[in-house]
């Protein structure tokens, strides 16, 4: 997996402009920050932010990848304020769980389909062929 950076642009912070990678594709739903029976871990923003990444390592696991894999992650947040106001709490546990930074993005949208959801994250990773 490269990491792709044009030599003049400004590093960017919390995710890469872009990866190049090449293996087998690995994409999760959109993930909760819910447990195992489909429960809500929190009405916390943070709390269900960390859950869903831990619901998305869980996911990879099954196909055999690991957080390191990982291309892309897709935010869709619908507590903008919760978003900025709980960051360094969402950004420890993510520098934890995941180790590093692939393209990203992150929308502030109305709502969501599960009531009391404040996040829901999408993955796409990259299992390397073998060389």
């Amino acid at each position: 997996m490269n990491i792709l950076q044009p030599s003049d642009w400004v590093r960017p912070r919390g995710y890469a402009n872009g990866v190049a990678a090449r293996g087998t594709l690995v994409c999760t739903s959109g993930q909760f920050g819910w447990d195992s029976h489909s429960c809500l871990v929190s009405e916390r923003y943070a709390e269900q932010a960390i859950q869903a990444l831990h619901n998305i390592v869980a996911v990879l696991a099954e196909a055999g990848a690991r957080p390191e894999h990982l291309i892309r992650l897709t935010w869709y947040v619908s507590d903008r304020d919760a978003y900025f106001a709980e960051a360094r709490e969402v950004g420890l546990a993510y520098k934890s769980l995941i180790g590093y930074y692939p393209s990203m993005s992150a929308f502030h949208v109305q709502g969501l389909m599960v009531e009391g959801a404040k996040v829901q994250i999408e993955a796409t990773a990259v299992i390397p062929d073998l060389e």
